[in-house]
């Protein structure tokens, strides 16, 4: 299911990044004046200025080492409004995906004296601190309560007395942060005067109950407040605090808080709030404004949909760090842009405080993702590849509504391109790679995209960074239609007269692709060697419902058809593929991880006659196991429409299992449960399959913790398909 989405993130895509800096992901803020940025560099806080690139260290690790202690290890940092003060994030901890909990300090810049905050609270427990806007207090979370803490007397003051792992407040439950990206649950006033956050009621939710087995004689029982699809949503509020009188209103937003969520919140004014509530089906989305002071909700935007309704873009990075829901805003902030797919494209559009709309990109194309509005110019950059989804350019238009989009990135660079803009809209960093060219980057003058140095530009050192071309890329048609992007590395001194064993990486579901000319693309991260010096060949294919910018009618064919369409359209083009003249038909293997590892054994169980080897990770067997708010999203509601749970489901075909299976879960696995692996394990027993099964103890989605874990995982993989596929032309 989704959570491959941090594996891809971090292994597959290169820089899929919507505003956030690729220089080094967390570690990168742009100065006040939009033409420099700051970076930290060897625990020293440095300035580069463009278009000269001079380099100025602002905080040397001295500077960073409060008195008596150790330099701060940073992990991340932030400037106040003023740029008088610094905010520095360390001794962190992961919660679920992300290190999101830890320590902070404050640094007056002028004195560079370096003040801890928290004082008198648990160690590495504060989440999401933030300066206020005029750099007087500081707020955050501690073991899911508010404080709101004085900068000059270090008072600090419990907001909420409530929260505990039940009642969250400013942060969420697993799966709003899982599904939705929404992890820093509060937001100052613009006048620093108020407090808005969420609470998060799972008192009704069920518990998950994870087994340790192996830190103590005696089992731990570890409980996450998970969501069953199928189980209401937990029941979510916002309340907005005063902090002179410390009083709480929660604000009145009609609907059952059951059966809906609300995914997005943000202050316009002092007095304004807008809120986006969504159904339970995600199908029907709410833009309220919220007048704070009388606590009145007035809808001013309304959409609905057949299928679903995209809170996130399948292309952000939601799993940085630094990644915030943040409106843009136009027009001294009466108006606010939207992604929407309303007219069968991903596109944006403005939305006044009145209700208007306008459609700002027009065309028969996907917009990735917005990488910057220059309101004065009237024009917006961002990325879109309208005539190959396997790739990605950086696109400009008017913004008067109807003119097109045109090509800025040069045509040299065919294959990925990433750019981060300065905020001033003069410069860029240009990120390019495909498929045969390992990563480069330049800094480009943006209006005619040509390189600060050309001597350290991408063109200028592309040569040495290219490599032989190894992936081919390549079509399949199917019975219908439909047309598929494909990728294929042949075998190392492939020859055309020998048939080869293959091997198909698959993904399949709506949050992920694994088809792009990007470097590193075809790279099987388990394999303990060269697939192809070893005499595989390797291939992935994208059906339809993977996010590919290829239109709404693509992504969202896939509704209610998880374990079906893409298995079918998978299928058909293995189909064809074990007829060409170079592929072994009886030596084709599959395999997967979390949404791949499903679809792996939903391949092997449905199309025996196809595949007849696959390795499974972390797969959902069963997808009435998953979280409400993904498998909802997609697959309706099973009170509604059980069946479709069922059949799209591996667990169901289990009894068809002909070929070599391997299958792979982690006990640890807080997010594609451990019950996975033993309700499918019971399947197969029962109707008499062998099969082989490795569990790995306490280990989570990723199966990447403890010593030794990731090289016996390589092993592990690699001997079964040798042994049960065996490599070399035939």
């Amino acid at each position: 299911m989704n959570p491959l989405r941090k594996i891809l993130l971090s292994w597959l895509f290169f820089s899929l990044i919507l505003i956030s800096c690729p220089l080094s992901a967390q570690n990168f803020q742009w100065g006040p004046d939009g033409n420099s940025y700051f970076q930290l560099e060897q625990n020293q806080l440095v300035k580069y200025v463009l278009p000269s690139l001079e380099k100025q260290v602002i905080l040397s690790e001295a500077d960073l080492t409060p008195p008596g202690e150790s330099a701060l290890r940073v992990r991340d940092f932030s400037f106040s409004q003023d740029n008088q003060k610094l905010l520095i994030y360390t001794n962190t901890k992961r919660v679920w995906r992300l290190d999101t909990q830890g320590e902070y300090w404050v640094m007056d810049l002028q004195s560079k004296s370096l003040k801890k905050t928290g004082k008198g609270l648990p160690a590495s427990s504060q989440r999401f601190a933030k300066l206020s806007p005029d750099a007087t207090k500081i707020a955050y979370v501690s073991e899911f309560n508010l404080y709101v803490e004085d900068l000059a007397s270090g008072i600090i003051t419990q907001l909420t007395k409530d929260g505990n792992r039940k009642l969250i407040n400013g942060t969420f439950d697993w799966a709003y942060e899982e599904e939705f990206a929404c992890r820093d649950g509060f937001q100052w006033s613009p006048d620093s005067q108020k407090i808005s956050f969420w609470q998060i009621d799972a008192n009704q939710i069920r518990d998950y109950y994870m087994m340790n087995f192996t830190d103590s004689v005696y089992s731990q029982v570890i409980p996450v407040e998970y969501p069953k699809v199928g189980e209401s949503p937990s029941p979510a509020r916002i309340g907005v605090i005063d902090l002179a009188s410390q009083k709480t209103t929660w604000l009145n937003i009609p609907g059952d808080p059951q059966q809906h969520y609300l995914p997005r919140m943000e202050w316009n004014n002092p007095d304004l709030i807008l809120v986006q509530q969504l159904n339970r089906k995600q199908n029907h989305s709410k833009i309220y404004a919220v007048n704070v002071s009388a606590n009145e909700a007035k809808v001013i935007s309304e959409e609905k949909e057949e299928t679903w309704i995209d809170v996130l873009s399948n292309w952000e990075n939601v799993y940085g760090l630094t990644y915030r829901h943040e409106l843009k805003w136009l027009n001294d902030k009466k108006s606010f842009l939207w992604f929407s797919e309303k007219d069968g494209w991903r596109h944006v559009y403005s939305i006044g405080l009145d209700g208007k709309e306008t459609l700002l990109t027009p065309g028969d194309y996907d917009v990735i993702n917005l990488l910057h509005l220059d309101e004065k110019a009237k024009m917006a950059y961002f990325h879109a590849s309208p005539e190959n989804a396997t790739q990605k350019y950086l696109y400009r238009i008017k913004l008067d509504g109807k003119s097109k989009a045109e090509r800025v990135t040069p045509a040299l660079f065919e294959g990925t391109n990433t750019y981060t803009i300065s905020p001033s809209g003069q410069f860029a960093l240009h990120q390019f790679s495909n498929s045969f060219t390992r990563p480069s980057s330049e800094w480009i003058s943006l209006a005619k995209h040509a390189p600060l140095d050309a001597d350290k530009s991408i063109e200028a050192n592309l040569a040495q960074n290219q490599g032989p071309k190894t992936v081919e890329f390549f079509k399949i048609n199917t019975a219908d239609g439909t047309e598929m992007d494909g990728l294929m590395v042949k075998p190392t001194n492939f020859d055309p007269s020998k048939k080869y064993p293959v091997v198909f990486y698959v993904y399949t579901e709506p949050w992920g692709a694994t088809v792009k000319d990007g470097y590193g693309v075809a790279r099987n991260r388990n394999y303990d060697g060269d697939m192809a010096e070893d005499g595989y060949i390797y291939i992935s294919v994208d059906n339809r419902g993977t996010p590919a910018p290829k239109g709404r009618a693509w992504r969202k064919s896939i509704y209610r058809k998880i374990g079906r369409l893409n298995i079918s359209d998978q299928a058909e083009a293995a189909a064809q593929i074990v007829k060409w003249d170079f592929v072994d038909p009886e030596r084709v293997a599959v395999w997967g991880h979390s949404g791949g590892g499903s679809a792996t054994l939903n391949l092997m169980f449905q199309y025996p006659e196809i595949y007849k080897t696959g390795i499974s990770l972390a797969a959902v067997a069963n997808q009435l196991t998953y979280d409400n708010i993904y498998q909802e999203r997609y697959m309706g509601l099973p009170q509604e429409n059980l069946e479709d749970f069922v059949i799209g489901s591996p667990m169901t075909h289990a009894k068809n299992l002909q070929g070599n299976l391997l299958y792979i879960h982690g006990t640890g696995d807080d997010n594609v449960h451990y019950d996975n692996a033993e309700m499918l394990i019971n399947e197969l027993i029962k109707h008499g399959k062998l099969f082989q099964f490795m569990p790995y103890p306490n280990r989570s989605h990723g199966i990447n913790e403890g010593e030794g874990t990731t090289a016996h995982l390589r092993k592990l993989y690699t001997d079964f398909l040798k042994r049960y596929c065996p490599p070399g032309g035939r």
